[in-house]
Formats: C-alpha cells, sequence, structure tokens
C-alpha cells in the first residue's frame, strides 16, 4: 500500500501567508494541498516560490481580492475540464484534477462555497441566496453524475453541519453557517454524491472537532469558540483506506494566521 496525504486550507490569501506554507509542509507533508482564498489573479500567482516547496505540479484558478482556488501536488495530475461555473459567475471557486495514483487516478475536487453574510435570510441577504443557490447546483452535479469511485472532495464548505461543529448548538442556529437551512443543504449534498465524512471517520460526532476560529476573538484559544467549515468526503469505496487524520489546530496561532487550520487525511492506496 502507498500513502496519499491530501490536506486542505483556506490560506485567506496566498501571496501574504506564502511564508506559513513552509511551516505547514514541515508539519504535515501532505503529497497534495488544496488551497481556498487565494486572492491572487492567475498572471500572479507565486507558482516558483510554491514549486520551491516541494509541489511540482500547480493548477490554479485565481482573481484580484477574492475567492480563488489552487491545487498544489508532489504527483503528477490532469486538470479536469468541464466541469460547472457554479451560479454563472464564473467566481473561481472550484477546481479539479485527477491524480495519478497507484491502481488508478484519483479524482480531486477542491471547492470554496460562499460564506453567506451575517443575514441567515434569502430574500434580505443576496449573499446568503448566493450560498444556498452555489450548495443546490452543486447537489444537482452531483446527483447527476452519481457516486464515483476513487473520488475525493474537500475545501472550505462554509457550513458546521453537525451539533458538535460548533462551539454552541443552541447559539449557533441563527448565525450563518449552522442555520438548519444550512445544514440540509449540505447533508443533501453529501447524500448525493454519496460522499463519506473522512474527517468525521475518525472523530465521533459527539466529540468536537473545529477547524476555523473567528479573528473577532483575540483569545481564541481559551474560548474555544470554533466551527468545522472545512471538510474532506470520500467515495464510499476508499473509506475503508482512510488510515489517519490530522487538524492541525497550532496552525490559528501562527503569525499572520488564517482564521482557518489546515486539514489532512491518509489514504492507503
Amino acid at each position: 500500500m502507498t500513502p496519499l496525504r491530501i490536506a486542505t486550507w483556506n490560506i485567506n490569501s496566498v501571496r501574504l501567508r506564502r511564508p506559513l506554507l513552509a511551516e505547514l509542509v514541515k508539519a504535515l507533508d501532505p503529497d497534495v494541498l488544496c488551497l481556498q482564498e487565494t486572492k491572487c489573479p492567475d498572471e500572479h500567482f507565486p507558482l516558483d516560490d510554491l514549486r520551491a516547496f516541494g509541489f511540482p505540479h500547480i493548477a490554479h484558478r485565481g482573481m484580484k481580492g477574492y475567492n480563488g482556488v489552487a491545487v498544489l501536488s508532489r504527483i503528477p495530475f490532469a486538470v479536469r475540464d468541464g466541469d460547472p461555473d457554479w451560479c454563472g459567475r464564473g467566481d473561481c471557486r472550484h477546481i479539479a484534477v485527477e491524480l495519478d495514483t497507484p491502481g488508478g487516478p484519483v479524482e480531486l475536487h477542491d471547492f470554496y462555497v460562499p460564506a453567506g453574510g451575517d443575514t441567515p435570510d434569502r430574500e434580505a441577504n443576496p449573499k446568503f441566496a448566493h450560498k444556498l443557490d452555489f450548495v443546490a447546483e452543486a447537489t444537482a452535479w452531483s446527483r447527476a453524475r452519481g457516486a464515483k469511485p476513487r473520488s475525493v472532495l474537500v475545501g472550505d464548505l462554509n457550513i458546521a453541519p453537525l451539533e458538535h461543529d460548533v462551539w454552541s448548538h443552541r447559539q449557533m442556529l441563527g448565525v450563518v453557517s449552522h442555520t438548519p437551512v444550512e445544514v440540509e443543504a449540505l447533508t443533501g449534498w453529501m447524500r448525493a454524491g454519496d460522499w463519506h465524512d473522512a474527517l468525521r471517520h475518525f472523530v465521533p460526532g459527539d466529540q468536537k472537532l473545529y477547524t476555523w476560529w473567528s479573528y473577532r476573538a483575540k483569545d481564541w484559544e481559551t474560548s474555544d469558540r470554533g466551527r468545522r467549515l472545512d471538510h474532506v468526503w470520500v467515495s464510499p469505496d476508499l473509506a475503508g483506506r482512510l488510515s489517519r487524520h490530522h487538524v492541525h489546530k497550532p496552525a490559528r496561532g501562527w503569525p499572520q494566521a488564517s482564521d482557518h487550520v489546515p486539514a489532512m487525511i491518509e489514504l492507503s492506496l
């Protein structure tokens, strides 16, 4: 069996936090690193710097100041074409590749779902409507494709679906990211693609699990008011090949840290 380590991280500006990638590689040693919110137009993406971290194969889709996704890999891959332009916006929230792995390719999707603003009301808040529409399109896409073998989906999905994915289920029910309509939408997306929750494969649902802590909380570590906004899903045939996971909470304390921390799974292929 060959181990395959896939990590995901909302880096919140790849150019600003480029030095932190050295810390991430040292701590996690991923074979593949998926980034979200790179906030970098393609012509300014720091390819040479990122290759120096040991990732010769890089695919990226970015725009100035907002959004953006990238896949950095030690393993050769082919970039997938023909996936949807979500909500017709061309806003660089998804990239997919086929990794050249033992036993056949692994299809890897990297998503950055809209955050949805502050008001959980479709009519009053266009950002929330966009979020729900995005997830609805992704759900329909997954249902139309059916369960795809040897597939992995990662990213900042901006929804914490389970009770213990947030610091207080009761207090968060009316807060964007944990509202019932969002939880139902994300659960529907998972079911449509028959996805398996890889992080909860290792951490039971009755235990707290977070990947994000707000910038607004200076005492984030002490108060620990986190949310699990970052996810790793695998196809059912890969669930039995999950061998390890890691959520790197120390990254939230790095200088100029992102408010998200990296999450990684290891597959035995």
